[in-house]
């Protein structure tokens, strides 16, 4: 970046302002909080994340230095629910992402399920990937594929499940043009989700336990080496009077002290 589009000091230090007064601002909500979904402190901790992100740009645009802490997106929390509390009806949102890792195998599919049509509909549809998509979602349930989607040359990506609540259900066709776009944040009750980078994670804290089992136990076995302090040059009987114990019970180790 050049000299000219970096942020003055001035800039970063108001930046550093914004996120003691977003602070205080936070705080005194979580003080005076009425509840555990409190409105108040959901609105306190987004500006408290906007400006920790503004602050952290600029002194890294300005001094290329980072903050030692990371507040989560406020995009990545749920809102406090403030739908009904006796719900009257639902609906439920799937999303589920897949990767066509077999072409050849989902085409192959759907080809049987043109072979099973008795009344031809869709003849050479199968031909294409889009077309075979077509035959295999028509065919099966979604989630008879999510459980079969290897099966189908399919390759689970990322999938989430928000179920919401309403005080009526709508009208028949009412969002059908647009499913998607009326989804009110505050009315999701639940919400599932399933991502290969909640696997990585667990992975990655998997292995720091292992490495720090492996270094302990390195430890351990040294310092038993050292305790037992074992004479190398012992001849085999007596050796292996040691492995056998001095009373010829149990094999065990014994000090030589």
């Amino acid at each position: 970046m050049s000299d000219a589009a970096q942020p003055t000091a001035a800039e970063v230090r108001a930046a550093a302002e914004a996120v003691k007064t977003a602070l205080d601002r936070h705080l005194a909500a979580v003080e005076r909080r009425s509840g555990e979904d409190d409105p108040a402190v959901y609105d306190a901790f987004n500006q408290l994340a906007a400006a920790a992100e503004a602050y952290d740009e600029l002194l890294y645009d300005r001094y290329d230095e980072v903050t030692p802490f990371e507040i989560p997106d406020a995009d990545d929390s749920m809102p406090p629910y403030t739908g009904p509390e006796e719900p009257n009806a639902l609906s439920v949102l799937i999303r589920r992402d897949y990767a066509v890792a077999e072409p050849q195998r989902l085409m192959a599919q759907a080809r049987r399920i043109e072979a099973a049509d008795d009344d031809g509909v869709g003849v050479a549809a199968s031909g294409t990937v889009h077309g075979a998509l077509g035959l295999l979602f028509g065919e099966f349930e979604p989630d008879e594929i999510a459980s079969r989607h290897k099966e189908f040359g399919l390759e689970e990506g990322d999938s989430t499940l928000w179920v919401t609540a309403s005080e009526e259900t709508p009208d028949p066709g009412e969002w059908l043009e647009a499913p998607f776009e009326q989804v009110d944040a505050q009315h999701v009750v639940c919400r599932f989700d399933v991502s290969a980078v909640f696997d990585e994670e667990f992975d990655d804290d998997m292995d720091d336990g292992v490495e720090e089992e492996d270094a302990d136990g390195d430890a351990d076995l040294e310092d038993l080496e050292e305790d037992l302090d074992l004479d190398e040059d012992l001849d085999p009987d007596e050796d292996l009077e040691h492995r056998r114990g001095r009373d010829g019970g149990p094999a065990r180790l014994e000090s030589d002290r």
